[in-house]
């Protein structure tokens, strides 16, 4: 089957209303360039950002339209938020407010034990690629040296088996304490390795509390310089327990160049914040895609929004990570591209943003021991 064109995407486009049923989305010029590879059709929406929710069906009906052309294999379709008096309905004169002094909290939350650091990776909202970050950069930390684990902290929806390709379940080390598993030399924990890929995680927030403290404390760590905690999307019971009752050493925030991505990011850097914990920087993730068949560059959900989003609040920005046509296909194999592919554009990137890590958290001349990644067939 032939590949799908610009011109049929388009043309079953224009059969969507636009905000208020005023036209269609592609006579009002709502429609961001449109890229096709591979069968796969990417492109954005344009709509006022206080809308975005209220307008979430115009985005899923852009979606059903343009899947059901003929050799279409998938659709990517975004909501981008329409510029309000330079940028995102916001304000963007205001000064960020000053930072509140840190508090000890050494002397106020207990560590796990024989673990040097943790840091969080978090985002306001999913689909930003969080979880596929904080693998490839707990992987670039340890290629960097360091002894690393990695704390699935999303009980709703783990994703650390399958990007790790994990499969069985935890050896105990005696009756109340597991083994975490490992892969490319970094020990890992998740709810994922408990409960079948499949099954409904139906808790209630205690439940949630009660497993996240379980998996930082019952469990055989050892000796690590830095745990990588993959937090779920938003402010909730989660997030709240990790802050409150560990000492993070930092956040590392992810979002994509969107504009409603960054609002998202916005609540989520302000949370850690409100709880005293450093913000070690911002990563832009899926910051623009290269054709791999000729090279050229596409900012499909835009470019440079968290950049300019990190300057205008006095937060590191730690790096643009482009989207890459296999990414999906290594991260559902189980094969970080800091791993499979070290020399790519993907892993290089992730490779900066962990030395900036680093950096941030007073690490960079500490690292002594070589890298340990073993690539596992």
């Amino acid at each position: 089957m032939s590949e799908p064109t610009r011109e049929a995407v388009l043309e079953r486009l224009s059969s969507i209303k636009g905000p208020d049923l005023e036209g269609d989305i592609v006579s009002r010029g709502l429609v961001s360039e449109i890229f096709i590879a591979d069968g796969k059709v990417f492109f954005s929406i344009t709509v006022p950002a206080k809308r975005a929710k209220e307008l979430e069906p115009l985005r899923a009906a852009a979606e059903k339209a343009v899947k059901e052309i003929p050799g279409v294999k998938g659709a990517m379709v975004a909501l981008t938020a329409e510029k309000e008096g330079g940028g995102m309905g916001t304000e963007p004169s205001r000064k960020p407010e000053p930072r509140p002094a840190p508090s000890p909290r050494s002397s106020q939350k207990a560590g796990i034990p024989g673990v040097e650091k943790i840091i969080a990776v978090a985002s306001g909202k999913g689909g930003v690629g969080k979880s596929t970050t904080a693998v490839n950069l707990a992987m670039a930390l340890a290629g960097e040296g360091l002894k690393v684990g990695i704390l699935d902290a999303d009980i709703y929806g783990p994703s650390m088996p399958r990007l790790l390709g994990l499969t069985g379940k935890p050896e105990m080390v005696d009756s109340k304490t597991l083994k975490p598993m490992e892969a490319y030399g970094v020990k890992v924990m998740s709810i994922g390795f408990l409960v079948e890929e499949e099954a409904p995680m139906i808790w209630r927030g205690p439940m949630v509390m009660s497993a996240l403290r379980q998996m930082m404390r019952d469990v055989a760590w050892g000796e690590l310089d830095l745990m990588v905690v993959d937090m779920p999307p938003g402010t909730g019971d989660a997030q709240l327990t990790m802050a409150q009752q560990v000492p993070l050493a930092g956040a590392v925030i992810v979002s994509t160049p969107q504009d409603l991505a960054l609002i998202d990011a916005r609540k989520g850097l302000n949370m850690f914040r409100k709880v005293d914990v450093p913000l070690l920087g911002i990563v832009e993730n899926m910051s623009y895609f290269i054709a791999p068949d000729t090279g050229k560059r596409y900012d499909i959900f835009g470019h440079g929004g968290a950049r300019t989003e990190a300057e205008r609040l006095d937060v590191p920005f730690l790096g643009e990570v482009p989207l890459t046509m296999d990414v999906r296909e290594l991260s559902d194999a189980g094969r970080p591209v800091v791993v499979s592919n070290p020399e790519g554009a993907q892993a290089q990137t992730y490779q900066a943003i962990a030395r900036g890590v680093l950096e941030q958290l007073g690490l960079a001349e500490e690292n002594v021991s070589a890298p340990t990644i073993v690539f596992e067939q």
